[in-house]
């Protein structure tokens, strides 16, 4: 991890072309929407990987009043589902075609429990089965019920000793997994996921975020008062922002607000990939950290880092974050190498006021803008769909196809390094090391270089075995053969005085 000081020395000129922070509509005609960061973190503009096909208002959705302070959206097949938080309701939506919804229902109540009517809605997950699971934050459960609503069973408040007896429960995100089990984030539990059987019993927390801190902060905290101690930060880990459950049943979590020391230092991580047992197995193998922007100077009344309020991922193991400090979403492939950044604040189509829910639908994104009451469509554009394409060729062991797919990206966008990486990891995948290793060298992969090394210097030795052994054999025989001869002359020389 190179020195944030030292990357702002060297991207200068690029924070400055992208000048994030500045007003939407003074930037929109000065640089492209869309940009990556290179190796040596300086920005690149880059062709867009995606395109707005609409903003839509309530209006637009056939919702008869407007939205009041909405807070997720979820997708199950073509549906979409938006919970409207601020008016206690759940919509629903049918994509009907690329752009557009039809308006198909709405409730604010379920059946046959002591509790009704839904209270401050924050989040929804459907089985495979059809049941719904609803996190209805103002009467502290998770309620589940069929596709008719008839309550099923709900689950609350866990009985655990770390949790304070006055807390109250506010689940906020929440997944399912194919087992009927239930993960939670809930508003001031910290010790990670809850997590339900799917019985409703709680079972314990699974994936808390590490702990951060200064060493000399911990070595004072030892030795202060009671008083002292009570005044300092608590190293404590840090509340999910929103979870996701991929197709394969890993829990993809975010957490925003970071110390720009702590994410600097690579000591806390903004996002987070879970399997079962609560460990981190995200890979990241890009040249950079997962946090978003690598710059983060102040303007326009933003500083800090980017601030990853939900998270989502698509079937080609690219997740995509939101971040909801600078309004942009940022694109990294299964290696944890960064595909794209786009978006910004502002009052144009594809900007933001204050995003906070991400969705995807196919490749398709959905953004939730809590200040507009409005969702923004992206689709790919040519530029997106040949990366996704070229991942999903590499992926079936298309690898002459992909190398050609990431040709056309690269035509496309002459600097963009995973166009590069892509050809080098096709060319690997077909025996040509060589090749690989040039462009494997262009971009500085050094790991995939040294893959790619590795195989050629085997088989360069395995195709000149013979000679390396004929040229071993000769620097070991040819000196005791003249050594040989050498000997028998001295003796036959010896030989000679004597006889004389």
């Amino acid at each position: 991890m190179k020195n944030k000081i030292i990357r702002i020395a060297l991207g200068i000129a690029g924070a400055i072309a992208l000048a994030a922070t500045l007003p939407a509509t003074a930037k929109a005609a000065e640089s492209n929407y869309t940009y990556t960061y290179d190796y040596w973190g300086d920005v690149q503009e880059c062709p867009d990987t995606y395109s707005v096909v609409k903003v839509f208002t309530y209006k637009d959705l056939g919702i008869k009043t407007n939205l009041k302070n909405p807070e997720s959206l979820y997708v199950y097949g073509n549906m979409l589902y938006i919970c409207d938080t601020g008016n206690n309701r759940i919509i629903v939506l049918e994509r009907i075609d690329e752009d557009e919804f039809a308006y198909v229902d709405e409730f604010s109540s379920i059946k046959g429990s002591d509790k009704n009517d839904l209270n401050a809605p924050a989040d929804i997950a459907i089985s495979e089965e059809g049941d719904i699971f609803i996190a209805d934050r103002g009467n502290e459960r998770i309620v589940k019920v069929d596709k008719d609503l008839n309550y099923l069973m709900e689950f609350t408040k866990p009985i655990d000793l770390s949790i304070a007896d006055d807390l109250v429960f506010q689940p906020d995100k929440i997944v399912i997994d194919t087992a009927g089990r239930v993960y939670c984030s809930a508003i001031g539990i910290n010790k990670g996921l809850v997590k339900y059987e799917a019985d409703g019993v709680f079972s314990g927390f699974i994936g808390a975020t590490p702990v951060a801190y200064d060493f000399t902060d911990y070595l004072w905290k030892k030795f202060a008062s009671q008083e002292q101690r009570a005044k300092m930060e608590s190293f404590v880990p840090t509340e999910y922002d929103n979870v996701y459950m991929d197709k394969e049943g890993f829990i993809y979590a975010c957490a925003g607000g970071q110390k720009e020391e702590d994410l600097d230092a690579e000591t806390v991580q903004a996002v987070r990939k879970i399997n079962m047992l609560g460990s981190d197995i995200l890979v990241r193998n890009g040249d950079y950290p997962i946090y978003g922007d690598l710059y983060w100077g102040g303007g326009g009344g933003i500083t800090g880092p980017s601030y990853f309020t939900d998270v989502t991922v698509l079937d080609n193991d690219v997740y995509i974050c939101l971040d909801k400090n600078r309004g942009r979403l940022f694109g990294y492939d299964d290696q944890g190498r960064n595909i794209f950044c786009f978006g910004g604040n502002g009052n144009m189509e594809g900007y933001f006021r204050r995003p906070v829910s991400l969705e995807h639908m196919g490749n398709d994104l959905m953004v939730l803008d809590q200040l507009d009451n409005a969702i923004t469509l992206f689709i790919p554009t040519e530029f997106g769909n040949l990366i996704y394409t070229a991942m999903d060729q590499f992926d079936h062991g298309e690898y002459d196809e992909a190398q050609a797919t990431w040709e056309k990206v690269k035509v496309l966008n002459g600097n963009y390094t995973l166009a590069y990486i892509g050809i080098g990891r096709s060319l690997l995948r077909n025996e040509h090391y060589r090749e690989a290793m040039d462009y494997f060298e262009l971009k500085y992969d050094d790991e995939n270089y040294s893959k790619a090394y590795g195989q050629y210097r085997k088989g360069w030795i395995k195709a000149n075995i013979g000679w390396i052994i004929a040229v071993l054999l000769a620097i070991f025989l040819i000196p005791l053969g003249i050594g040989k001869i050498k000997s028998i002359k001295h003796e036959i020389d010896i030989a000679d005085i004597f006889r004389v």
